[in-house]
């Protein structure tokens, strides 16, 4: 990117002060997708985040093209206007643009929301920068005040009765993967069967920047992933029950079956629903379909938490969630309720009197 200054002519002729032109570097893209595209290849996106960044930004594509996004079943296999992405500089787009997105937040969650913006302006702002745009829509449109985190970790012996459930091979292997590995769901649903050892029970990850990073899992992972890859030697490790629609990235689709990457939003909603009876055990059944199940990101929680419990030493805990400073990781390292109950129970005086000498 290389800035010429520029001189106008104003009223009467008189000439104004020189402002900046940003010269692009090279042809911008022709359209929104592609701009998307560009970004996702140009801007350093770790593989492990691409696919977030791009379901993010194909949701904001029906907002920053003038439409509202779909949500819920309308948004599955839902095709994004097509518009070029000079449409950004539209002055009248920012209006519209703050109405789209206050209507978004009264439906979704505050975290998603705010990722969402996020990811957004980090895309808008590399296209500025490259010279495609000059003008930035998101301005003026305000993070959503998020409640606080009140995650709790599953009780070990919720955690035994997930494993009971009657669910398919994919889920029950991704969920296995999630609590032994400890990691984001995000890194595990971007894996590929190249990426796994089984010898050594890890996979390989990319980190922010490219670093390589490790995924660990134990022998419940390990006993379930032959059944799960049988037939397949590359490609995503877990798919959808269907094949890719037209358009979806070749990454994301295995070249052996043709279908598609299975999306964090399906194996959420499958997790939520699968467990809403565990998650409201005084629930009668027909009660069941207007209550609420958990949420993947307690089954890290519950890992880190029982690790934790478990007397695991912060660096380890450190290295098993990969977080960047003790701080963020406190509220995982919290006891639950079972391991306060158990820490009061062995100091009682009277339980000590009674134990056999």
């Amino acid at each position: 990117m290389t800035i010429e200054p520029v001189t106008e002519l104003g009223a009467g002729g008189a000439l104004r002060l020189p402002r900046a032109r940003v010269v692009p570097l090279s042809a911008p893209p022709a359209t929104y997708t592609a701009a998307v595209d560009r970004y996702l290849t140009g801007a350093g996106i770790a593989k492990s985040s691409a696919r977030i960044y791009r379901i993010s930004l194909t949701t904001w594509g029906w907002m920053l093209g003038g439409e509202p996004a779909p949500t819920g079943p309308a948004r599955r296999g839902a095709t994004p206007p097509g518009f070029a992405l000079t449409g950004l500089d539209d002055p009248v787009l920012p209006q519209v643009l703050a109405e789209l997105a206050a209507a978004r937040a009264d439906e979704m969650d505050a975290d998603t929301v705010n990722r969402e913006l996020s990811i957004a302006r980090k895309a808008i702002g590399w296209w500025q920068r490259q010279g495609w745009i000059a003008c930035d829509p998101t301005i003026g449109i305000e993070r959503r005040p998020a409640p606080p985190d009140r995650t709790k970790a599953l009780a070990e012996n919720q955690i035994a009765a997930l494993w009971r459930l009657d669910v398919a091979l994919r889920d029950k292997t991704l969920w296995k993967m999630l609590y032994e590995s400890a990691a984001r769901a995000e890194e595990i649903l971007c894996l590929n069967i190249e990426d796994l050892h089984p010898g050594d029970k890890r996979g390989r990850t990319l980190a922010k920047g490219g670093a390589t990073e490790w995924v660990h899992w134990q022998s419940g992972t390990a006993q379930l992933l032959p059944r799960l890859t049988a037939g397949r030697s590359r490609g995503p490790l877990f798919l959808t029950g269907r094949r890719a629609p037209a358009g979806t990235p070749t990454l994301d689709v295995c070249p052996e079956t043709g279908r598609a990457r299975l999306s964090y939003r399906r194996a959420e909603e499958v997790f939520e629903t699968s467990t809403r009876l565990l998650a409201n055990p005084l629930a009668r059944p027909e009660e069941v379909v207007d209550l609420d199940g958990f949420t993947l990101h307690r089954l890290r929680h519950s890992a880190l938490t029982h690790d934790a419990e478990r007397g695991t030493s912060t660096p380890m805990l450190l290295a098993r969630s990969r977080h960047a400073s003790v701080r963020s990781l406190e509220r995982y390292a919290r006891p639950g309720v079972d391991a306060v109950a158990a820490h009061v129970a062995g100091g009682d005086p009277a339980a000590r009197r009674g134990a056999p000498r």
